[in-house]
């Protein structure tokens, strides 16, 4: 699908018309989008744009990281949005030129369906031009990270207020897991950002700078947030093993208790059930009685010495 957006000199919208007419003399700025473009279509970024073939190829190559390249009359960025059910992110590329934006995905973006929205509602923004609506974009996409990060600290919540302890270490790995993946995407967003800030080649205005600072913020507060939370898993693991550890060595301490009174008693038993014909106990009337009282009174007794030794403790 391809969408044209024409602002003309007076902050008119005109929308979904030919790409003809983006070099009508009345024509302030565009903005074309490319949502899960035909091969024809596709096609109009060499044909049509003249836009270089590195730039092209990497709109292709699915999943390129975050980045920004500068080309002769336009730059060209790679930015990550995040699909908030499978935390996987979706790759939009960005080609910006002085008077005009064209954005490039494969899937269906939500930030950019919001981002047309909100130009039809706002004459300021179209008075900006591209490089403004550039920075909407990326604060849109960024702003959506958060939704997916507050489900997670919600989940940790849960986790560490709940007495269910089945699945615990599953959910537990899972949450790092999703935590990681979010990782992935934030982190090469911030190295996006800090090359936007700093360098030289892209002559951005202070107000753009500030634009753009707010969003490294943004993004400075998600990183601190994941790995905080990798933390805590990561101490709530630990409590769980050490809990698990320690329900063992209790476990280990009452079977071993149970195997040290046994044994003496098991020897006895063992002595007394030899097939021998001389075994003067054996014809003694009270000897069996005599035994049982033996082997009670060495259960007792280890019992109390454990019992001193506070191995009940």
């Amino acid at each position: 699908m391809l969408r044209t957006l024409l602002i003309t000199n007076d902050l008119k919208i005109i929308d979904d018309t030919p790409l003809s007419r983006t070099t009508d003399s009345d024509i302030k700025w565009f903005w074309v989008d490319f949502e899960a473009p035909s091969e024809e279509e596709a096609d109009l970024l060499r044909t049509h744009f003249h836009f270089h073939p590195l730039a092209i190829e990497d709109c292709f190559q699915f999943l390129q990281r975050p980045k920004l390249d500068h080309y002769e009359g336009y730059d060209f960025l790679v930015l990550q949005s995040l699909n908030p059910n499978t935390l996987t992110p979706e790759e939009i590329d960005l080609f910006v030129g002085p008077n005009f934006l064209v954005t490039f995905h494969l899937s269906s973006s939500p930030e950019t369906e919001f981002i047309r929205h909100e130009l039809g509602l706002k004459t300021t923004t179209l008075a900006q031009g591209p490089r403004y609506l550039v920075y909407l974009l990326t604060d849109k996409i960024v702003d959506d990270y958060f939704p997916s990060m507050y489900k997670i600290e919600d989940k940790l919540n849960q986790m560490d207020s709940s007495s269910e302890r089945s699945n615990f270490i599953e959910v537990l790995y899972n949450t790092r897991d999703e935590l990681l993946t979010l990782r992935r995407t934030v982190v090469p967003m911030r190295e996006l950002l800090y090359i936007l800030l700093n360098t030289e080649q892209l002559l951005i205005s202070r107000e753009e700078r500030l634009h753009f600072k707010d969003i490294d913020d943004h993004l400075l507060k998600l990183n601190e947030m994941i790995e905080s939370n990798r933390e805590i898993t990561a101490d709530m693991r630990d409590s769980y093993i050490s809990l698990n550890t320690n329900r063992m060595n209790t476990i280990m301490k009452t079977l071993t208790i149970v195997a040290s009174i046994f044994i003496p008693l098991t020897f006895i038993v063992g002595i007394y059930g030899m097939n021998f014909d001389y075994m003067p106990e054996l014809s003694w009337r009270w000897g069996y009685f005599a035994s049982l009282g033996i082997m009670g009174g060495i259960a007792v007794g280890m019992l109390m010495g454990f019992w001193i030794k506070g191995w009940f403790k």
